[in-house]
C-alpha cells in the first residue's frame, strides 16, 4: 500500500481476513501454537461476517461434493427459509422430496446460498461467482434455481461448458476443454438485486471450445446484457438453460410416476460376488457353504472386504440361517439386459442383501411385469434406458452409473404374502384416477393396453430425439391421445416388445444369429467384432453370425448388450450359445418395431 502513498498507522490493518466462510461463529479449538491466533482472525472476520449490509460477494467457491463444511449452521443454511430466503429443499411451496440430495451438500451451494442471504437480507446487492455448472439444469437444484430467482431481480449465466465426466464436445462435434485442470464443467454467475425492474430475468449465454478461445473470448468481451439470450424458467424445473424450443409442452405430460405410482430403485446387494450367480445350483452351494464358516474366514474366501454400516458379514450369515436356507428362496433376478441371474432372496434389510428393496420386490416374485428405467442420464448420452421385467431387480440392471427404477404393473396385498398369487384382490398400478378416466372414455379399454401403450412410447426413436434434454434430467412424460385405434395400435406393438424382451415371443424362433465352428471350446477368450462378415468371434474356434453392426451397437440404459454379454463372461464357457442368438433376434425385432411405432407417433408427440 505504501508504493500507493499510503501508511498505515500502529493499530490499523489492512481489511483482509483470513477466514473459511461456512465454519461456525465459534471455530474449533486446537492445541496448536498459533492457535489464538487463528480465533482471534476468526472473531475479526465473522465480525465482518455478520455485519449488515454486504452488498458486493464475489469469488470461485471449492467445488467439493464431498463436504467437509457440514454443521449445524450450513444445515440450517440450506435447508431452512432464511430470513426468507427460500430454502433449497423446496420447491413451489413443497418438500423437495429428493429422494438423494447429496450433491445440495457441495461446498459451492453453501457459498453460493451465503452470498445470497446475504445479499436477501441487505436487500441490494451484487453476487460474481465462477462454479461447478451442474446446477443449472440437474433437478436436484430445482428449489436452489427457484429460490435464487425469488431473490435476484436479474441472473446472468455464462456456462463455460468442459465438463469431461459428461465428455462434452462443441456444438460442430470439436473438442470442447474445461477453463480450469478438472473434469466438472463451470458457470460463471451474475446475479443482482435492488435494481428498478417489474420483470425479474434470467439470461443465459454459453462457450463451447478450446481453453484457448475461452481465455481469449472472457479476456476481450466486457460484460454486456444484449449478448444473453433471455429464458422463462419455469415449474418444475426452473431450468437456467434453453429449453428445446417448441417442446415446452412434454412438461404437461403426466410422468411415469404420476401413471404407475408404486415404484424403486432396485435391490442394492452390496456384494454381487457373493448374492448373484448364473445357475440356482451354484447359488444353493455358495449359500450352503458360507452360512458354515467363521466370519473371517468367510470374508477372506469370498473376498467380502471390511464390513460397512449397511452389510456386515456376520448379518449375512445369520439372515441365511434365520430364511432356514430354504430353496424356494432362490429366484431368478435381471441382472443386465438379457441376463438372468439367480440368488438368495430374503427380503431383510441388512442382511444378504444390503437393500432388498422388498416393499416393490415383494410384487415381483412371479407372474408380474415390470418397467426398469433411469429417472436420469448421466452426462450427454442418448436416453434409452427402459427394459421390462418379470422378475426382481438390481439397482444397476439397465446402467451402471444412474439409480433404475423398478414399477411393476400389479401391486398385491399384503395379508395375502404367503400364497400372494392365489389372490384375486391384486389390483393394477395406476393412478385410480386415470384408470377411471380412461376406462369411462373407452367402453373396450383393458388396464393392461395402458402399460404397454407407456413401454411403446418409450421405445419411440422420434420421441427419445425431440424430448432428449428432457429424458436426461427426470422421469420420462407420457403424451396421451384421444383416438383409441392409436392408443390401441401403440399398445399391440408395446405388447410385441415386452414378449420380445422377455425372450417369450415366438417370433424369435428360428433365431436370425448362429453359433458356428468346429470343437468342445465353448470358452469366451476374446471378443472380436467384424463389422464386414457380421460375425463376433468369442475364440479361435467359435464365433456367432447374423451379427450386424446395428446390432452390435444397440444399446440399452448404459449398456452395449451384445459386447456387455460377452464381455461379463470372459473367461468362462457360453452355458447356453442358443441364448445369445435369441438376444440378436431379439434386437432385430426392437429395431423393426420401434420403426414401426414411428411411423404413427406423430400426431401423439405433436
Amino acid at each position: 500500500m505504501a508504493e500507493h502513498g499510503y501508511e498505515l498507522s500502529e493499530d490499523e490493518r489492512f481489511k483482509l481476513y483470513l477466514s473459511n466462510t461456512l465454519e461456525p461463529d465459534i471455530p474449533l479449538q486446537t492445541e496448536l501454537p498459533i492457535s489464538h491466533d487463528i480465533s482471534e482472525e476468526c472473531a475479526l472476520a465473522n465480525k465482518v461476517k455478520h455485519q449488515d449490509p454486504i452488498l458486493v460477494i464475489m469469488g470461485n467457491p471449492p467445488y467439493s461434493g464431498a463436504s467437509e463444511n457440514s454443521n449445524a449452521w450450513t444445515e440450517k443454511l440450506l435447508k431452512t427459509d432464511l430470513d426468507g430466503a427460500q430454502s433449497y429443499y423446496s420447491i413451489d411451496g413443497k418438500p423437495l422430496n429428493e429422494k438423494n440430495p447429496k450433491w445440495l451438500q457441495d461446498d459451492y451451494v453453501k457459498f453460493v446460498r451465503f452470498a445470497q442471504w446475504k445479499i436477501h437480507k441487505a436487500g441490494k446487492g451484487i453476487v460474481g461467482m465462477i462454479t461447478n455448472h451442474g446446477y443449472l439444469d440437474n433437478p436436484t437444484f430445482r428449489g436452489m434455481r427457484q429460490s435464487l430467482m425469488h431473490t435476484f431481480d436479474e441472473i446472468y449465466v455464462l456456462d463455460l461448458h468442459g465438463n469431461i465426466k459428461k465428455k462434452e464436445t462443441s456444438q460442430d462435434g470439436s473438442k470442447d476443454e474445461n477453463v480450469f485442470d478438472i473434469q466438472q464443467g463451470t458457470a460463471i454467475i451474475l446475479m443482482v438485486k435492488g435494481i428498478d425492474t417489474k420483470v425479474k430475468r434470467v439470461s443465459h449465454h454459453e462457450l463451447f471450445g478450446l481453453r484457448q478461445i475461452k481465455y481469449e473470448w472472457l479476456d476481450n468481451n466486457q460484460f454486456q446484457a444484449k449478448t444473453y439470450k433471455e429464458l422463462s424458467p419455469t415449474s418444475p424445473f426452473y431450468l437456467f438453460h434453453p429449453e428445446a424450443t417448441g417442446n415446452e409442452h412434454y412438461l404437461q405430460w403426466k410422468s411415469l410416476p404420476e401413471i404407475f405410482p408404486i415404484n424403486s430403485v432396485g435391490i442394492v446387494s452390496a456384494r454381487d460376488g457373493l448374492t448373484i450367480h448364473d445357475t440356482p445350483n451354484h447359488v444353493r452351494k455358495t449359500i450352503n457353504h458360507f452360512v458354515t464358516l467363521d466370519t473371517e474366514t468367510a470374508r477372506m474366501a469370498y473376498q467380502l472386504g471390511k464390513d460397512t454400516q449397511d452389510w456386515k458379514v456376520g448379518l449375512a450369515q445369520k439372515d441365511l440361517n434365520d430364511s432356514g436356507l430354504d430353496d424356494s428362496n432362490i429366484v431368478p433376478i435381471l441382472y443386465r439386459p438379457f441376463d438372468i441371474r439367480y440368488t438368495f432372496y430374503t427380503g431383510v434389510n441388512n442382511g444378504f442383501h444390503c437393500r432388498p428393496r422388498h416393499d416393490i420386490m415383494k410384487h415381483m416374485i412371479q407372474r408380474n411385469e415390470a418397467f426398469v428405467c433411469s429417472k436420469r442420464v448421466e452426462g450427454s448420452h442418448a436416453w434409452n434406458h427402459i427394459f421390462l421385467t418379470n422378475c426382481i431387480t438390481t439397482n444397476h440392471s439397465v446402467s451402471i452409473k444412474e439409480a433404475n427404477y423398478t414399477t411393476p404393473f400389479f401391486i398385491y396385498p399384503d395379508e395375502h404374502k404367503d400364497d400372494i398369487f392365489a389372490s384375486t384382490d391384486r389390483q393394477y398400478n395406476i393412478v385410480p384416477k386415470l384408470l377411471d378416466k380412461l376406462s369411462n372414455q373407452w367402453p373396450q379399454f383393458q388396464p393392461e393396453q395402458l402399460f404397454y401403450y407407456v413401454y411403446a412410447i418409450m421405445h419411440s426413436k422420434q420421441y427419445r430425439e425431440r424430448f432428449a434434454q428432457y429424458l436426461r434430467i427426470d422421469f420420462p412424460r407420457i403424451p396421451f391421445t384421444d383416438d383409441y385405434e392409436l392408443f390401441s395400435q401403440l399398445a399391440v406393438y408395446g405388447k410385441e416388445l415386452a414378449d420380445i424382451h422377455l425372450l417369450k415371443s415366438s417370433s424369435l424362433s428360428p433365431p436370425i444369429s448362429r453359433y458356428q465352428g468346429s470343437g468342445s471350446n465353448d470358452m469366451v477368450e476374446f471378443i472380436k467384432h467384424d463389422e464386414h462378415k457380421g460375425t463376433v468371434q468369442i475364440n479361435d474356434d467359435k464365433h456367432f453370425e447374423g451379427i450386424t453392426p446395428d446390432l452390435w451397437n444397440y444399446h440399452i440404459g448404459g449398456y452395449q448388450v451384445l459386447h456387455k454379454y460377452l464381455k461379463d463372461r470372459k473367461g468362462k464357457s457360453l452355458a447356453d450359445p442358443i441364448h445369445y442368438c435369441r438376444m440378436v433376434t431379439a434386437l432385430a425385432l426392437t429395431i423393426e418395431i420401434q420403426a414401426r411405432i414411428d411411423q404413427i407417433i406423430g400426431n401423439v408427440i405433436q
